[in-house]
């Protein structure tokens, strides 16, 4: 039997293959192939482990080898397969000392686990990941701590055995009848709607809690539709206005807007949370577009990943769902001028010590910020204490090209009462969103923020009106090729919320206005 384990880097990781070789000589343990300080001690685990367990450790010496032997071997995760090669091939040694034309079972199977002394099996962090690239080599079978067994069942196709102790893994080795295998990952065949969702014009969202209710806040108007609209049509947004106004709350709120995953989209989202250890236990299905929410202290490293193993940052973490920058003027320029390819290429590369990964980093960029370092400037009752440089200052942290990326831009001003007074409940703007989504799945099967140049030439085609419109507000705002492309984008995602084939002029109006607020902010300063 082939014994396989997993060495988490980056996104993808490597298969290590272990094998143990028992030789005359004092007895000793030998562990080559490039191991790292927590692997060299599994030496010293998995030789108690196995007396704990009640089976006898060889009295020869042991060699116990991890290949590649240039690829460095990081992680408690390989104590389970070095222990199980042991007494496989112990028992191996054994049965063909008693019958030299005995054949043995040569079916790979991957292992990974992290043993107490008792022998008892630890979660390990990266299963998932483990799981999806063992099946592409052509391995169905794993045995991995029954912690992670339902995220490693998430993989359609591998038959899996969650163990408790190195006993039971044991007994698992030659019984293929104790694994279970997944043939339907995520119930796709299964048409009955889960009891914590609801089903709204054919797409499914998350049941609406407290948390995610809409009609607690009263007014903000403008910011909640625009907020509806980034939903609908996966678009970035920035809301800008003073202390107290209802950004934060209103933009923590947005969950609520987001339909569930795919299967197919849930797959990158689970094996990401499944390499940074940040899978629920008991739920490893992750359906539920993530919601990343960073401190303003963050490091570049921590937004884009990095570090030894090149662990995914938040903006990874985000894939499939939404990074949020709460006082986005307050993080260090250089970690927002890094979002600005990620938001292009949907990816990012990671280079670490000669090696590199690419980390899925397809998110929606939500940031709220002040108009002014006081928070007070343009207000009709309170005095803004900051002087023009200062001012001049803390927007030269987001950049033209940043700023540029985001389509929808919101300033939360001061309303008129009857604006203070609106009020709209999730549900109701979910109804919009869902036939924006269905419509968006049938025609092109992405969202509209991400429609290409050719795309946008056959699916946002507008009248010789609307032309005019469109030049006129180019000309008026110094709206840039690509800010030509978003107001397309959004008059397209408003014309898919109403449930209309064509962009209207008045759909191509209010895109315009969702994407000119900022310039007018700029103009006043």
């Amino acid at each position: 039997m082939q014994i396989y384990s997993f060495s988490p880097f980056g996104y993808e990781g490597s298969l290590v293959t272990v094998e143990v070789d028992l030789r005359r000589g004092i007895p000793a343990v030998d562990l080559v192939g490039l191991a790292d300080g927590a692997v060299k001690e599994a030496r010293e685990r998995m030789h108690a482990a196995i007396r704990n367990s009640g089976f006898p450790f060889p009295p020869e010496r042991v060699l116990i080898s991890l290949s590649p032997a240039d690829l460095r071997k990081e992680g408690a995760g390989f104590d389970l397969p070095i222990a199980l090669g042991v007494l496989h091939a112990q028992q191996i040694q054994q049965i063909q000392n008693e019958d030299k034309s005995s054949a043995t079972d040569s079916d790979p199977v991957l292992i990974m686990g992290e043993l107490e002394l008792s022998g008892k099996i630890r979660s390990v962090r990266g299963v998932h990941a483990a799981a999806s690239t063992a099946l592409s080599g052509g391995i169905t079978k794993c045995i991995v701590p029954a912690a992670n067994a339902e995220e490693a069942r998430e993989v359609t196709g591998m038959a899996v055995f969650g163990a408790n102790t190195l006993e039971e893994a044991f007994s698992a080795l030659s019984n293929h009848e104790l694994f279970i295998k997944n043939e339907n990952c995520n119930g796709t065949t299964n048409n009955k709607i889960p009891d914590d969702c609801e089903e709204i014009n054919g797409i499914l969202f998350k049941k609406v809690t407290q948390e995610l209710e809409y009609s607690q806040i009263k007014g903000q108007k403008k910011l909640i539709r625009g907020l509806q609209i980034a939903a609908a049509g996966g678009h970035n947004i920035i809301a800008i206005g003073a202390p107290g106004c209802g950004k934060t709350m209103s933009m923590q709120k947005f969950p609520g807007l987001l339909p569930l995953l795919t299967t197919e989209q849930a797959q990158p989202v689970t094996r990401i949370l499944s390499i940074a250890g940040l899978l629920p236990p008991g739920k490893p299905a992750v359906r539920t577009p993530p919601f990343r929410m960073p401190h303003q202290t963050a490091s570049i490293e921590g937004i884009c990943g990095g570090g030894p193993n090149c662990r995914p940052g938040e903006i990874s973490l985000a894939h499939n769902g939404v990074l949020f920058l709460d006082e986005a003027a307050e993080f260090k320029s250089s970690v927002l001028q890094m979002l600005r390819v990620p938001l292009e290429n949907g990816r990012i590369t990671i280079s670490r010590a000669g090696r590199s990964t690419v980390f899925p980093a397809d998110f929606q960029l939500l940031m709220a910020a002040n108009p002014c370092p006081c928070g007070n400037y343009g207000s009709e009752t309170k005095l803004c204490l900051c002087s023009a440089h200062s001012v001049e200052l803390y927007w030269r942290k987001f950049s033209a090209p940043l700023l540029d990326r985001i389509d929808i831009r919101i300033s939360v001003n001061d309303e008129k009462q009857e604006e203070a007074e609106y009020s709209a409940s999730t549900a109701e703007l979910r109804k919009e969103v869902a036939k924006a989504v269905m419509i968006q799945n049938k025609r092109q099967g992405k969202k509209n923020a991400r429609l290409t140049p050719s795309e946008i030439a056959q699916f946002c085609k507008i009248s010789e009106e609307s032309q005019k419109i469109l030049e006129n507000a180019i000309e008026r705002y110094g709206f840039s090729s690509r800010a030509n492309a978003s107001c397309l984008k959004l008059s397209r995602t408003i014309a898919d919320m109403a449930g209309s084939q064509e962009i209207l002029p008045e759909h191509l109006k209010e895109a315009i206005e969702m994407r000119k607020t900022y310039a007018n902010l700029l103009e006043s300063a």
